[in-house]
């Protein structure tokens, strides 16, 4: 899958890769980067309907509330690359995309990955409602890179100062 390609392509590249350790996507990235030889940590949330982590992660490390989990996905981040996602990716999303804007953090990349059709509603919407209404500004909107491809992903990485 696309998934694994990007992940293997990443993890060859010399980075470790980090998912919230689940099933579905979060597996297929995970799979890409141990199969590739590299490190997988999975950043997991203790909920009572959660299924286990997937079984590859080099290093499994849980949280019981989802906001210390988003403060590791920061602290060691190099870049974001965003895959389509439910309500906690786009909650992992906007909190990456505020600190970036705020300067909280370094900058750092925030790709988003894959699937024209999904982020098209999103940055149609980022451009319509928030960027024409002043709230947000066009410095801000350019935080958000588009990767159609596993090379496009990894040359958006290779560019980044803090990769």
């Amino acid at each position: 899958s696309q998934l694994t390609t990007i992940q293997s392509g990443v993890t060859k590249a010399g980075h470790a890769v980090i998912t919230g350790g689940g099933p579905g996507d979060m597996e297929a990235v995970s799979k890409g980067a141990f199969e590739a030889g590299g490190q997988t940590i999975g950043v997991c949330i203790e909920l009572p309907h959660e299924e286990k982590p997937n079984p590859y992660l080099t290093r499994v490390v849980s949280f019981r509330y989802f906001f210390v989990r988003k403060v590791m996905f920061v602290k060691y981040t190099k870049a974001f690359v965003i895959l389509p996602g439910g309500f906690g990716t786009l909650d992992e999303l906007f909190e990456a995309l505020t600190l970036v804007q705020t300067r909280k953090v370094p900058a750092f990349p925030i790709i988003l990955a894959g699937d024209d059709e999904f982020w098209e509603g999103l940055l149609g919407w980022l451009s319509s409602a928030l960027l024409r209404r002043g709230k947000i500004g066009p410095e801000d909107l350019s935080i958000l890179q588009r990767a159609r491809t596993t090379e496009e992903v990894l040359a958006l990485v290779s560019r980044s100062p803090v990769a």
